[in-house]
Order: structure tokens, then C-alpha cells, then sequence
């Protein structure tokens, strides 16, 4: 009689560590919309990490994609995800004002979708489709309130534009201007897109310094835009000019360290990680979740900037 006993606990056994597995298994597509984005370099790694953070039986396995700021691509990742029955999808669009396909195919395959970092255009987002972001005017006010302060309300400035298909660009530059409304003194100068790059930044503050354009700051929609207006202004001889990112990257951290740039937005790669990893995870277990989840900025100057390190 000890031996059916004996055959049946095993067998319970295994059915218990076969429900174990299988609840280990989530399976998360992401869609990236670059790899070689300095800020999204950093968001990717902190979603890896929170993804390798749950316990033995409660894990999710994700699997990273590069749109490479092709729109058609990213569509084409996220329909391949449906096809391979992932149990959600995370994407960080490379146009805000294309996601209506992406939220179309995984609403239609019942999959959840979570936004991370740039939240889709549209205002109403459905049952089952969630943002991670954060408030990019919020980023904006807060950069140019801090440099208004430091030119006592008067100058010129100039702003780099990050990638003009993103709503991160278009809403830190409103918080810019609604900044400037309250300084009639405060003039600017020059706009123009530097694509989030370091050396697209460099490249436009060394134009404009050639073209004998004159102004008293640089307000950039990211850090790495402003450390590449840092070294043009450096290479020209120009000590005085106020420099502005936006993100709190560990080479703008550096930065304002150094005196090369003012101030920064603290962007929480990290919050953002975590929050559109368990996002995903709860959704996939049929769990309650704040749609509109959303990580405040921080500013950053050259007194605080050691909190962030």
C-alpha cells in the first residue's frame, strides 16, 4: 500500500512544480524605440533589473527589442509579440502620434500594453492599456524657472529641441515658455532640433556661436543635448552661458558637478522601470493597476547634486 502513496505524492509533486513554472513564465515583449538612447540605455537596464528582482515562482521574463526610431518596425515587434502570445507588452513609442496601431493589435489579442517613458498623444487610453511616464512640463518649468532666477529675469536664450515626433520635446518645451511668460525679459534667440544627440547639440551651439548669434543660456531637453552645447560653448572660450538638461544622467550629474552645466530635471529611470515592469506583471495576472501612473522630476543644481550620485 506504501507504494501508490508514494507515486501519488510524487505525482502531486510535480504538478505543483509545473504550477510553479508556470507562473514563473511570464513572458513580456519590449519594444524599444532605440537602443543607442543614452536615457532609455539606462531605463532598459532598470527594467532588466526589476525583471531578475522577483522571487522563485513569481518572475517575469522579458525580451528587449530595437525599433531604431522606425515606426513600421516597432509596429511590426509588437505584432510579432501577439503572434508569439506573450502575456504582455511593454513599448516606449518612437512616434507619440503613431500609437493608435499598436494599442489597436494588442487591445484586439485581449494582451495588455504598457507605454513606458513617452505616453501616446492621444488623451483616453483604453481598459487594459496603461502609461508609465512622467510630466515632461513639469521637466520644462522647472529647468527655465531655476535659469530665469540665475539671469535675474533678463537675457537671451536659446533652446534645443529634442526629437520633434516625441511629445517629451513638445511638453518640456511648453513648460519652457510657460516659464518665459512671466519673464517679458527673457527673449529667445534660437530653436532648433537637436534630435536628443550630444553632437547634434554641439554642433547647433557652434553654429550659432560662428553665425555671432549672442545669449545667456541654453535650455536643452536633455542631457545630452546640453553637454554637447557645454562643449562647444567650452571650445568658443565661453564661461558665462547658463547650460540646462533635462534626465539627471550619470555624464549630466557629472556635469553640473564639473560647473559645465547648471542644472538638470531628475528623469527616474528607475521609477519608471519598476512601475512599467509590475504594471505588466499585474495586468498580466489579471490584477488591479493605476492607469496613468506617473514619476515626478527633481530638479538638480550644483547644492543637491551629490544626492543623486
Amino acid at each position: 500500500m506504501k507504494t501508490p502513496i508514494r507515486f501519488t505524492a510524487l505525482a502531486l509533486s510535480m504538478l505543483l512544480a509545473s504550477g510553479i513554472a508556470a507562473a514563473a513564465d511570464l513572458k513580456v515583449g519590449v519594444s524599444m524605440s532605440a537602443f543607442d538612447d543614452t536615457f532609455l540605455t539606462y531605463l532598459r537596464e532598470d527594467m532588466d533589473k526589476q525583471a531578475k528582482s522577483y522571487p522563485k515562482g513569481d518572475g517575469v521574463q522579458l525580451q528587449f527589442e530595437d525599433a531604431r526610431a522606425d515606426v513600421v518596425k516597432q509596429l511590426s515587434q509588437v505584432e510579432n509579440f501577439i503572434s508569439q502570445k506573450v502575456d504582455a507588452i511593454i513599448v516606449n513609442p518612437v512616434d507619440t502620434a503613431s500609437t493608435a496601431n499598436i494599442i489597436k493589435a494588442a487591445t484586439a489579442a485581449k494582451i495588455p500594453l504598457v507605454f513606458v517613458n513617452r505616453r501616446p498623444d492621444q488623451k483616453d487610453l483604453p481598459k487594459d492599456v496603461v502609461a508609465v511616464t512622467s510630466d515632461d512640463v513639469e521637466a520644462g518649468k522647472l529647468q527655465m524657472q531655476y535659469i530665469a532666477e540665475k539671469l535675474g529675469g533678463k537675457g537671451k536664450i536659446v533652446i534645443l529641441l529634442g526629437d520633434l515626433a516625441n511629445n517629451s520635446t513638445t511638453n518640456r518645451t511648453k513648460g519652457v515658455k510657460e516659464v518665459l511668460a512671466k519673464y517679458p525679459d527673457i527673449k529667445i534667440e534660437q530653436e532648433q532640433t537637436g534630435i536628443w544627440l550630444r553632437d547634434r547639440g554641439m554642433t547647433l551651439v557652434n553654429d550659432w556661436l560662428t553665425q555671432g548669434r549672442d545669449f545667456n543660456a541654453v535650455l536643452a531637453n536633455n542631457d545630452e543635448m546640453a553637454i554637447g552645447a557645454a562643449m562647444a560653448l567650452k571650445s568658443a572660450g565661453k564661461k558665462d552661458v547658463l547650460i540646462a538638461g533635462v534626465d539627471g544622467t550619470p555624464d549630466g550629474l557629472n556635469a553640473i558637478t564639473k560647473g559645465d552645466m547648471a542644472a538638470s530635471a531628475f528623469q527616474d529611470a528607475k521609477g519608471q522601470a519598476v512601475g512599467s515592469v509590475e504594471a505588466a506583471r499585474k495586468m498580466a495576472r489579471h490584477e488591479p493597476v493605476e492607469q496613468n501612473v506617473v514619476i515626478p522630476f527633481k530638479l538638480i543644481t550644483p547644492d543637491n547634486v551629490k544626492d543623486f550620485k
